[in-house]
């Protein structure tokens, strides 16, 4: 895979919002991370769910064993809706820290507030999962920071699992079975 090639990855982009998931507001976000993500070769999937911590865990948890990355928008910020770092990191098998570090450093470019934002990116089975921020502004500079950390990223959660990670993560029931209880807490 190497570069910034994504040919042939099966991508969710996922927008958390109340107004896109109800079909009040055009989803700009999503549709920004889409046309890049297809230019960087992948195939791209889009959804939408409301600013709700077991909707966001459960669709995250249902695309992971057939999208090796998913990246969400939105609900990164400080209000008391922003719950997506909270949702993904409930069912999170690792966080993988340098991701949300680079999306801020790249942000502060920018503006001082991308300090702000509470972007992550972690692992969840044998999926990549990028939280960025909602707006398309900071969606795009926030991808743009890891794009050189996708293809390897994705190479190396592909390839076996013989360098001390549990054969059992991915196990889809597992995954399942966490978004049913995030569900359940909601």
């Amino acid at each position: 895979m190497g570069g910034t090639s994504l040919s042939g990855v099966r991508v969710l982009v996922l927008t958390i919002s109340d107004g896109v998931a109800s079909g009040g507001r055009a989803d700009e976000s999503g549709a920004a991370l889409a046309g890049r993500l297809e230019a960087m070769g992948a195939t791209v999937e889009r959804d939408a769910v409301p600013d709700e911590a077991g909707r966001i865990a459960a669709r995250i948890s249902a695309a992971a064993p057939t999208h090796p990355l998913i990246v969400s928008t939105g609900g990164t910020g400080l209000t008391p809706r922003d719950v997506t770092p909270q949702a993904v990191r409930s069912i999170l098998d690792d966080e993988i820290p340098g991701i949300g570090e680079a999306m801020r450093a790249a942000g502060r470019a920018a503006t001082p507030l991308a300090d702000l934002s509470r972007s992550l990116g972690g692992i969840v089975g044998r999926s990549l999962v990028i939280c960025v921020p909602g707006s398309p502004r900071g969606a795009m500079e926030s991808l743009a920071a890891v794009e050189l950390l996708l293809a390897h990223a994705l190479e190396t959660l592909a390839g076996p699992h013989d360098h001390g990670r549990p054969a059992a993560r991915g196990d889809a029931a597992r995954t399942s079975d966490r978004a049913s209880a995030v569900e359940d807490a909601d």
